[in-house]
């Protein structure tokens, strides 16, 4: 969820003061894109994993605190819900047999986080929804013990003067729907993802950007995985709607304005990573104004990298799917595009399959002399970003030189050539190359994600005479041997 803070109330003189730290902070981050040296010379991707936990019966465990203390690993974090985790990963370069090495990582230290969980009474769960999620597991202690977690809570209240309502519907002639008010951003903790880092120059930010902008359509296609909420079957990827309306600081009255939501998919190609900061600063009032002694002008002059903490602090309060990510490491600083549109899941080698997919089309769309989304409007990303999520493996987009086509059609013809050769030029393996690509085709071949697979299954266990809560819960026990099989989701098979 970001950086913790000291505080969870604030004064009308904080909020002043921040917001003129935060408009110093992007005067100085502008002079430092003309003036500064970033560390972009070796790129390196990151990758952080949110999970769940559950105990033996499938249902919800409150107990992170409990396995955290268990696991005993910095790499595991805290997350909104107390039946969250994180698991953070070490950046590291893409080349050669990286990905190989990075799968058996994160498949030994998610048995070993296991193998600790168990010890507390819980286990471990990656998928982008908990299926057996339910209102009542979330009142009462469902909160982290974090005061960023609560000042969140209390500033998209704050803003709203009114609870939040989720509206859902599904789609297809057996569309389920989903209203209901919430007093608290509780359903938030629901929305479990994979954050996929690169670390860019800012000469070649915009690019990445957009192009990563451009991709999130067909990523949730390819990847979705969260088709349960509630215990309502609604979207492929109800992630994605589920976290903009628990986020959502606007009335219904803003919202007819047009104000825009936290959860910002964007409007625009932009030319530099300083339009989004500045658009951030000038659409979005902060929500955790906390600042801090630095003098960003004073450090800049006696040639040190300031952190511009106000700056970055207000960035992890807007929550666009592609963001744009200031840092410094080692006193360097350096800038990355943050991938948020995946769900986490359903197995390490299918994250892994995603995160080649992904990396390798960013590499050719990217450098592209004439840019893809130079030949189509960005309505039509967003459009294609909205109709992958609903829709996943009954997706169509709109893509230049194609017209309207089938995802798994784009894919294959289009996409999946092109992240092969992408990730030639980034120097990886042909048996990285083989065994991740190869996943994609063969959901592709077989129009299956995790997303599909749950949905499918739940259906033939109600077949079978069981009901939707009986089923829900049998499923996430077959999707838990599934996901410690580490075989792909498409050749799971069905009850």
């Amino acid at each position: 969820m970001g950086d913790d803070i000291s505080s969870g109330t604030f004064t009308r003189e904080q909020r002043q003061k921040y917001r003129q730290k935060v408009r110093l902070c992007l005067d100085v981050f502008e002079r430092m894109l003309v003036e500064h040296h970033f560390d972009f010379e070796r790129p390196l991707t990151g990758l952080e994993i949110e999970l769940n936990l559950v105990h033996p019966d499938m249902q919800p465990a409150m107990a992170n605190a409990e396995v955290l203390q268990a696991i005993e690993d910095p790499a595991y974090q805290t997350e909104l819900g107390r039946y969250n985790i994180e698991l953070n990963v070490a950046p590291r370069p893409l080349p050669g047999d990286s990905a190989l090495e990075l799968e058996e990582l994160l498949r030994t230290s998610l048995d070993h986080a296991e193998a600790k969980a168990n010890e507390a009474d819980s286990r471990i769960v990656m998928v982008g929804i908990l299926p057996t999620l339910m209102p009542d597991h979330l009142t009462g202690e469902w909160m982290s013990a974090n005061p960023r977690y609560q000042a969140l809570d209390d500033a998209v209240f704050a803003a709203r003067r009114e609870d939040l309502e989720l509206d859902i519907t599904g789609v297809g002639p057996d569309a389920e729907s989903l209203q209901m008010l919430t007093d608290s951003i509780a359903p938030e903790s629901a929305c479990t993802s994979v954050q996929l880092h690169l670390q860019v120059s800012p000469g070649d930010f915009a690019a990445n950007w957009n192009a990563a902008q451009l991709l999130a359509g067909p990523q949730l296609a390819l990847g979705a995985n969260s088709p349960f909420l509630f215990g309502k079957r609604l979207w492929a990827e109800t992630r994605t709607e589920l976290f903009l309306q628990t986020t959502d600081t606007r009335s219904p009255e803003l919202r007819n304005q047009g104000v825009r939501p936290p959860v910002f998919f964007g409007e625009r190609w932009i030319t530099s990573i300083f339009d989004l900061f500045e658009e951030n600063v000038r659409y979005f009032p902060a929500l955790l104004p906390e600042t801090t002694d630095e003098d960003p002008e004073a450090v800049l002059a006696s040639g040190v990298a300031p952190k511009l903490q106000e700056l970055r602090l207000h960035n992890g309060t807007v929550y666009r799917w592609n963001r744009p990510v200031y840092d410094v490491v080692d006193g360097r600083p350096h800038l990355r595009v943050e991938n948020r549109v995946l769900p986490a899941g359903p197995t390490v080698t299918d994250v892994l399959a995603n995160a080649a997919f992904y990396y390798g089309c960013l590499k050719m769309l990217s450098a592209d002399e004439r840019p893809v989304w130079s030949k189509v409007t960005f309505d039509a990303a967003k459009v294609n970003f909205d109709a992958g999520a609903r829709r996943g493996v009954d997706a169509t987009f709109y893509w230049p030189g194609f017209g309207e086509v089938p995802w798994d059609e784009l894919i294959l013809r289009h996409l999946l050539p092109m992240a092969e050769e992408g990730l030639v030029r980034w120097g990886v393996s042909t048996a990285v190359r083989d065994k991740f690509l190869g996943i994609v085709a063969g959901r592709c071949r077989t129009r299956r994600n995790g997303s599909s697979w749950q949905s499918d299954t739940v259906a033939a266990l109600e077949d079978r005479g069981l009901d939707r809560p009986a089923a829900l819960t049998k499923m996430l026990e077959l999707y838990c041997e599934g996901m410690h099989s580490n075989e792909p989701v498409h050749t799971w098979p069905l009850p």
